[in-house]
């Protein structure tokens, strides 16, 4: 990984000791503020020093103070966490330090700043962090020390509840196992390191099975890391639990067992899904927690999400399940939902809910049973207040917690279910979709929405707000705003925060730096949702990432205000005495990056539009443009700390052998392109990095416009079906072929970028 945007940190503590097996997880440290003092030698390293940290776990709302005497600053805290993210904001404030996916910058002054020591509490108990699929878009390689360092991030943020969906694998084969599965069946079940969370989520099974044992065994050292490291930084997990789905051979050895074949999901074979009311739900259910406890240690909050994009069977005997409508909000496909007696429907829900529950806590009698809500949202045609009531009734009030994770772009989900009836939930947002990475949020939504949110009387058992991307490393403003609203800064307008982080972040401002960058704010950061990444159920980041199809040159466009991305961008190229500051040039050729796809995209549909006229000059002179221009952002994109090459470079070491470093390149592969299934995924998790613009981007379109320029020039009629079967021949042969991708950076970025912008026509 490039330096820029990873650091490699020897790991000291009780973690160490766990990883190597020599105790379970549930004896490790209580939280203690030599974690934290941990956190800030990684991050500040010697200067840690000048920062006393001191526990005191009075009072019920997180909270922090600092208090400097100019050499140094003392922070006080409720909890490692609370430590942490103290001395990060009080840096922050100082212009002294910004960490982030990109890099970091750490200076801190010969004098730190007055601070006075006045409490700073947030208006949240619990701020929570990740998204299941997070597991298979980003994380999926990791090692220790890249673990180590997103660990770090959380506390420095202020995140004291992440999701820990890590090393499952290892108790899932030994539970399946136990229950009498063979380790050939076994091979056949479990799915690519790549695809594990849909996999766990019951979407799929066996997809580019096997996986390697290796892998598996590497996970389960990894999460034994992960969370001794969560407890001594005194956080509070999010446990996997089991929702139900089972494999297809346990399903045909126990044919008297309840168990349902679910709607096959985005194209691929149907998955099994067991009846909590039949007696198997609550053993299996059980003895994972069991075998979870034993290998990793006791928990609290256990995730189970038994519907993620699957309806659940309702009629009596579970007839309706091959009927039932998929939400849109995947592959938008439309199927017959049968009708069923709204009476039957409530009271099934209700069973369904409560039997969930009880399974988790005959094993844990002081579980939360967490779920995500994104299933009310996404699929509010079946999942009406109603519905939504019946499935949470029967579980006690304080045994169950929603992940209202949607807000962003399912909003008021929690207002019509009337604050999920009582029961305790977090507010917040997804943001990211497969990692696909668009510059783009809303930094006045979301200080506008957090504040409206906590100005209201109706919220029920609100517990805490959290950020669920789908993948991380891309537009971290975001996550940095979010996190600081969430420890109370709303009072500050955006403009003000802006101008605080941006000192923290390059080391200065200037009247000029801030104009520029509130320029590109009103320009991509006021968009809440990217809608063209689903643009007529076709996914990709841009219209250049989707997989080529004549008629989209109908699309409608861009959200933001391209206008004023141009005029930021010549702003940010203009501007005097940053050119030194790593982070700037990352921000910068972002910002280019995103401006020059969005006009490629209108250059490809001028050329379609061209050739369907017959005008194949004009044709021709767009194509040539669109080719010089994605060549080029693609050699620029060089310079950003992500590429095609370090993901699957990344892939590839995970390997110990070269049969496992070449099913791990292929995994990464194909998420990045083609998904899987027959469904509407491929391009889902599109990346603007650089290999995919030239070597995968840019053959599918050439071949595109080659063929509308053939049908132009008098040849046969354009034959759509026919193009799209012979480019996914050519995509799954791409996905399979040994090919080596290498990182090419330019050697002066920002001039380069300014080459870039003149292509465009604009002088910067």
């Amino acid at each position: 990984m490039p330096a820029l945007s990873r650091r490699t940190f020897l790991s000291t503590s009780m973690a160490t000791a766990t990883a190597l097996g020599l105790m379970p997880v549930a004896r490790a440290e209580a939280a203690t503020p030599s974690a934290a003092e941990g956190v800030l030698k990684r991050f500040l390293g010697r200067d840690a020093a000048r920062v006393r940290l001191t526990l005191d776990a009075s009072g019920t709302a997180p909270w922090y103070a600092a208090k400097s005497t100019g050499a140094g600053v003392t922070i006080t805290g409720n909890s490692p966490v609370a430590l942490t993210h103290g001395a990060y904001s009080y840096l922050k404030s100082a212009g002294a330090a910004n960490l982030s996916w990109e890099g970091d910058r750490v200076a801190l002054p010969a004098r730190l700043p007055a601070a006075t020591g006045a409490k700073v509490e947030s208006p949240f108990a619990h701020r929570v962090y990740m998204n299941t699929c997070t597991f298979g878009y980003t994380t999926p390689f990791w090692d220790w020390a890249r673990w180590e360092r997103e660990l770090d991030w959380m506390a420095l943020h202020g995140i004291d509840m992440p999701l820990a969906m890590e090393g499952q694998e290892y108790v899932w084969q030994a539970l399946w196992r136990e229950l009498g599965l063979s380790d050939a069946e076994l091979a056949d079940y479990f799915s690519g390191p790549a695809f594990t969370p849909w996999h766990r989520m019951g979407n799929i099974e066996g997809y580019l099975a096997p996986v390697p044992q290796a892998w598996i065994e590497k996970k389960h050292k990894l999460q034994v890391q992960i969370l001794g490291r969560m407890k001594e930084l005194g956080m509070t997990p999010i446990l996997p639990a089991f929702g139900g789905y089972v494999p297809k051979a346990f399903a045909q050895k126990h044919p008297e067992a309840r168990i349902y074949p679910m709607r096959p999901w985005e194209g691929f074979h149907e998955t099994y899904w067991l009846d909590p009311a039949d007696p198997l739900f609550a053993k299996i259910a059980a003895r994972y927690i069991a075998l979870y406890t034993d290998t990793y240690g006791e928990g609290r909050y256990y995730l189970a999400d038994s519907f993620n994009e699957m309806l659940p069977p309702i009629s009596h005997d579970g007839s309706d399940v091959k009927a039932a409508k998929y939400g849109d909000s995947t592959a938008n496909t439309k199927e017959t939902e049968t009708v069923v007696d709204p009476a039957v429907k409530v009271e099934r829900l209700a069973a369904y809910g409560k039997a969930i529950y009880d399974s988790i806590r005959q094993a844990r009698p002081d579980a939360v049973w967490t779920m995500q809500g994104w299933l009310f949202g996404a699929d509010k045609h079946f999942w009406t207040p109603d519905a939504i009531g019946a499935f949470l009734r029967d579980v006690p009030q304080d045994r169950l917690m929603i992940l209202d994770i949607g807000n962003d772009r399912y909003p008021g989900v929690w207002q019509s279910s009337n604050a999920f009836q009582g029961k305790p939930w977090i507010y917040g947002y997804v943001h990211n979709y497969g990692a696909s990475n668009p510059v783009y949020g809303d930094l006045g939504f979301y200080r506008d929405d957090i504040r409206g949110l906590l100005a209201r009387k109706d919220t029920g058992d609100l517990k805490g707000f959290g950020l669920f991307p789908e993948g991380l490393h891309n537009n971290s403003i975001v996550y940095e705003y979010a996190y600081d609203l969430a420890w109370g800064q709303t009072d500050q307008t955006v403009a003000e925060w802006l101008s605080t982080y941006l000192k923290s972040r390059y080391g200065q401002v200037t009247p000029a730096l801030i104009s520029a960058w509130s320029t590109y704010v009103e320009a991509a950061f006021s968009t809440r949702y990217w809608t063209p990444r689903w643009w007529r159920s076709k996914a990709g980041a841009y219209l250049l990432c989707k997989r080529p199809t004549a008629d989209m040159v109908e699309f409608e466009g861009h959200p933001g205000d391209r206008k004023k991305l141009r005029s930021a961008v010549t702003a940010f190229l203009s501007l005097k005495g940053f050119e030194g500051s790593a982070l700037y040039r990352h921000d910068v050729i972002d910002a280019v990056r995103h401006l020059v796809s969005e006009e490629i995209d209108d250059r490809l549909i001028a050329a379609m539009k061209a050739y369907k006229a017959g005008d194949v000059k004009t044709g021709d002179a767009l194509r040539e443009e669109i080719s010089a221009l994605v060549t080029q952002v693609d050699t620029l994109m060089g310079a950003q700390p992500d590429t095609l090459a370090s993901w699957i470079d990344e892939a590839r070491a995970y390997g110990d052998t070269p049969d496992e470093k070449a099913y791990y390149v292929l995994n990464a592969k194909a998420q990045v392109t083609v998904w899987g299934g027959k469904g509407n995924l491929n391009d889902y998790a599109s990346k603007a990095w650089q290999g995919l613009y030239k070597d995968f981007y840019l053959p599918r379109w050439m071949k595109l416009l080659a063929a509308l320029r053939a049908s132009a020039s008098g040849g046969a009629p354009f034959d759509q079906k026919a193009f799209t079967r012979d480019l996914i021949g050519w995509e799954q042969a791409w996905v399979r072929a040994d090919i080596a991708f290498k990182r090419h950076a330019p050697k002066q970025p920002l001039n380069a970028a300014r080459a870039l912008l003149a292509q465009l026509g604009t002088k910067a």
